[in-house]
């Protein structure tokens, strides 16, 4: 690789503050990108590529099999390192500029209907078994705050506090955000509180196992799967499943879409807009079910 790009791939990870995943990614799509362009045999001259020498790349990784999603990942990997280098005035223009992104099929985010929550979270469980309240605390957090798993799994318990009815989340770009919540989830964090103290003595880290240590992404996986199977959700059953529900309630519910982009922690409302057609899907099938007129065939 060349010592630009790695110097680029730096100033992302540092000055920006992207995610490893991101900068892992990108780091793949450059080399993949400089190996193509030069063969592997000659150092890259980022002043001599065209908008065709790009388009050409993206049209080898098309036939190798690589999908929309991905291409577009890697153009955009490419348009913002030229972004980086006209900054430092290496080049005057990005030929990537004018290479169009590909377009990604808009799918619906899947969802738990709020009859099926509502079984889960108001089942009976043995509220003295640490295990059994923390997995119930984990659905419950997360589908009545919306956050993200590693949002959970990095959650302080200084940042939990139950007498507001709040808690700080740590986001994605290093940025916090404020979220509000309801009686019954603090009380739920109460018991568990109280059961984590008394097994494992006060922690930095709100969610812990038994013995202390921290949870880890393939757990909270597996609760929120095997959570969502007992009430008869077989489709995607994952952490994230449970945000896009807690999104498309608050929406149903009344509230803003300003306002729920925030509890969300999104960057554009663009992002949040995606949950309007959730709603407005689930209410023509609503329509459709509960109509007389639109249960009429040929209606």
């Amino acid at each position: 690789m060349s010592k630009t790009i790695d110097n680029y791939l730096q100033y992302i990870k540092v000055e920006l503050n992207f995610s490893p995943h991101t900068v892992t990614a990108y780091s793949a799509d450059l080399l993949q990108w400089e190996q193509f362009l030069t063969n592997g045999r000659e150092p890259l001259d980022v002043t001599s590529v065209t908008a065709s020498d790009i388009r050409a790349w993206l049209l080898h990784l098309s036939k190798q099999g690589d999908g929309a999603r991905t291409l577009r990942r890697k153009v955009q990997a490419v348009r913002s390192f030229y972004k980086w280098l006209m900054r430092q005035g290496a080049v005057a223009s990005s030929p990537a500029s004018d290479v169009e992104l590909a377009r990604i099929p808009k799918r619906l985010p899947e969802l738990v209907r709020e009859s099926s929550m509502d079984a889960l979270l108001d089942k009976e469980i043995d509220e003295q078994d640490f295990e059994q309240v923390r997995n119930h605390l984990i659905v419950m957090m997360l589908y009545e705050t919306g956050m993200r798993r590693a949002e959970l799994l990095g959650l302080l318990d200084h940042n939990v506090d139950t007498a507001k009815g709040e808690l700080k989340v740590h986001g994605k770009r290093d940025k916090d955000r404020i979220i509000p919540f309801g009686t019954e989830l603090a009380i739920w964090i109460d018991k568990y509180r109280s059961l984590r103290d008394c097994h494992v003595g006060r922690c930095d880290t709100f969610f812990v196992l038994e013995n202390g240590k921290p949870l880890y992404p393939m757990l909270v996986y597996r609760v929120v799967k095997q959570s969502l199977s007992e009430v008869g959700v077989m489709s995607k059953r994952s952490p994230h499943v449970l945000r896009h529900s807690f999104a498309t309630a608050m929406l149903n519910d009344g509230a803003s879409l300003n306002g729920v982009k925030e509890l969300l922690g999104h960057e554009s409302l663009a992002t949040t807009q995606l949950y309007t057609h959730v709603t407005f899907s689930e209410l023509k099938n609503n329509y459709k079910l509960a109509h007389p007129r639109a249960l009429k065939k040929g209606g």
